[in-house]
């Protein structure tokens, strides 16, 4: 009896016959590794050779990367730097601008508090900051200082003459540079 063959069994019965002819047509397919002659070297001993002749050019060329990358973080930092000195010579600029504001202000603030009356000025004063406040009656003489004094807030007044003896001690004065 003939066996009726739908397409997919005869794919089947056909495919691995036909997979062995293919296999058998590629050469080399089936091939050993033949032992070595005398002259010729193993893939392992050419792999060998190989990394062997890059290794010195490698690196050189990773320390070359490693240069180029320190220029470049040492050419930022110079320009850091650089930036900072600007800005330290604009903050010294700007800091004497402001002491000599500051002198002229106080000189004509301590003026202005020789003319007045020790119970105005004290209560002006007690409202300034108290470094201000201070500093112009220590620019007073004494006897004008101390009537100021007498009519202000005893802590207040006191605060101020702390600060002012402060200024006369010598170890508070020194320049921190």
């Amino acid at each position: 009896m003939i066996e009726k063959l739908t397409v997919s069994d005869l794919v089947r019965r056909l495919a691995l016959p036909a997979m062995a002819v293919v296999a058998l047509s590629i050469p080399g397919a089936f091939a050993q590794e033949q032992p070595t002659l005398k002259g010729e070297m193993t893939s392992q001993e050419e792999i060998k050779q190989f990394c062997t002749n890059i290794a010195d050019p490698a690196r050189d060329q990773r320390y070359l990367l490693q240069k180029q990358e320190l220029e470049k973080l040492r050419a930022d930092v110079d320009s850091r730097i650089a930036e900072m000195n600007r800005r330290k010579e604009e903050y010294q600029d700007w800091l004497k601008r402001r002491d000599d504001f500051l002198k002229q202000a106080e000189a004509g603030l301590t003026d202005i508090y020789k003319k007045m009356k020790p119970d105005a000025a004290a209560s002006q004063l007690e409202q300034m900051r108290i470094e201000v406040a201070a500093a112009v009656i220590m620019r007073l003489n004494p006897s004008q200082s101390s009537l100021i004094l007498n009519e202000m807030d005893p802590k207040k007044a006191g605060n101020i003459a702390s600060i002012i003896a402060s200024a006369s001690d010598p170890n508070t004065s020194k320049d921190p540079s």
